[in-house]
């Protein structure tokens, strides 16, 4: 958890969270708040009890950052009140211990229902528990002490080793993780320095150069319909010449009646595409009709400007593909697994400098 909560402080993206750990028992509480307590460093602020409901509306009405332990039944209004707004702030990241008592008798149905009730939900377990003294000593020379976050440069592979390439589906970070045989673990900068790299390598590159690796430009638009289709769209790919910029068209039922009707151009380039070529989809839609631009690159400002006045037009850049394609992932045809294979495994990391 501390490991997980030092991850989040340091994302740019979360702007400063507040952190709440949450438990159903006053010992787990005081037990994870030493923890935490010992790893001030690695959070970046000091952690605090919430010792009433009072205290923990009042740590939550902080603008940014912290750290606050307390207890499920603090959250507990009183009798005849109705339930208070504890803040609207979107970067407050509540983290709770899943083997308690929320997970099974009459309350189970929270775990079961988890995914669909709160979307932003996500598990994070270990990978394995090693000792030390399973490692060589050039190896633990390079990780440090036993309570931080490390950046595994040159002995990546025998740490690798020791995971199972069995992952489950409730990894936080996604990324290729080939298979590693005896061979492969020799302690030298040879072996190590590709798993390194790998490691280190962004999903979206690895995705966006696979797709150019393994796909034509046509079936780049096989695959755009194919995601579609995994959102629940059906959709189909129209002739590869005289579509008039319209590669792919996607309806919500067989026959194509029910709107909306979407044209999408797909462009397997990892350029910036300009408003003119945007103007030129827009030119194909008719009434009740919403146009989609997908890309691996980018889009000119002028663009962006032009999709956020119309409201019939959405365009889907490199980032943006790469997050459908993530998010439907289970959902691809074995095909396309194969072209991009991943596995799904969370990195421990932290940025130098």
């Amino acid at each position: 958890m501390a490991f997980y909560a030092g991850q989040l402080v340091r994302e740019p993206a979360m702007e400063n969270p507040t952190i709440v750990v949450i438990t159903d028992r006053n010992d787990l509480d005081d037990q994870l708040f030493g923890t935490f307590s010992m790893c001030r460093d690695l959070i970046r602020q000091t952690p605090v009890q919430a010792d009433s409901r009072e205290d923990l509306q009042k740590a939550l009405s902080r603008a940014s950052g912290g750290a606050i332990f307390t207890t499920i039944q603090k959250f507990a209004p009183e009798k005849g009140e109705a339930y208070p707004m504890l803040t609207d702030r979107r970067n407050v990241v509540v983290i709770a211990d899943e083997a308690h008592r929320s997970q099974y008798g009459f309350k189970s149905r929270i775990e079961k229902t988890g995914e669909i009730a709160y979307p932003n939900r996500r598990i994070v377990d270990w990978l394995g528990h090693f000792p030390r003294n399973d490692f060589s000593q050039s190896a633990l020379n390079e990780i440090g002490s036993a309570v931080t976050l490390f950046r595994v440069k040159r002995h990546a592979a025998e740490f690798l080793s020791k995971i199972s390439t069995d992952f489950g589906a409730d990894r936080i970070t996604t990324l290729e993780s080939p298979e590693y045989t005896p061979d492969d673990m020799q302690d030298d900068d040879a072996a190590t320095l590709s798993v390194s790299r790998q490691a280190e390598e962004t999903t979206e590159d690895f995705i966006v150069r696979r797709i150019m690796a393994g796909l034509t430009g046509y079936q780049f638009e096989e695959l755009v319909a194919h995601v579609m289709e995994c959102m629940g769209y059906t959709a189909r790919v129209t002739p590869r010449s005289g579509d008039g910029g319209v590669d792919v068209i996607a309806h919500m039922n067989a026959l194509g009646f029910q709107p909306p009707i979407v044209k999408i151009q797909c462009k397997r380039t990892t350029g910036q595409h300009s408003n003119a070529e945007v103007n030129q989809l827009l030119g194909m839609l008719g009434d009740g009709e919403f146009g989609l631009f997908v890309t691996l690159g980018s889009f000119s400002r002028a663009a962006s400007e032009l999709e956020r006045s119309r409201p019939k037009l959405r365009l889907i850049d490199g980032d943006s593909f790469v997050d459908l394609l993530l998010d439907n992932y289970a959902k691809l045809s074995p095909r396309y697994r194969s072209i991009v294979p991943l596995k799904q495994i969370y990195v421990p990391d932290l940025p130098t400098g």
